[in-house]
């Protein structure tokens, strides 16, 4: 795939790193995920991507764990 082609969170494997494009959410997700590091071009590592399991991620020295769901709605590159 494309490194700039924009696609779901999700869909990046483990071990993988991206950046973000966007967040496709209301404006209660969009400033909730702002306020945990999701700004325009931050570098996400994938560190599970487990199916079924946990989606965790790192994001700003931070490890995190977010539904399958969010993780959808979050587009990167």
């Amino acid at each position: 795939m494309e490194q700039n082609q924009v696609r779901p969170l999700s869909a990046v494997k483990t071990g993988e790193k991206a950046r973000l494009a966007r967040v496709d959410a209301g404006r209660g997700l969009n400033s909730r995920l702002a306020s945990m590091g999701f700004v325009p071009n931050a570098e996400i590592t994938v560190v599970s991507n487990g199916h079924p399991g946990p989606f965790v991620i790192i994001i700003k020295d931070v490890k995190m764990v977010l539904g399958r769901g969010v993780a959808h709605k979050i587009m990167v590159k």
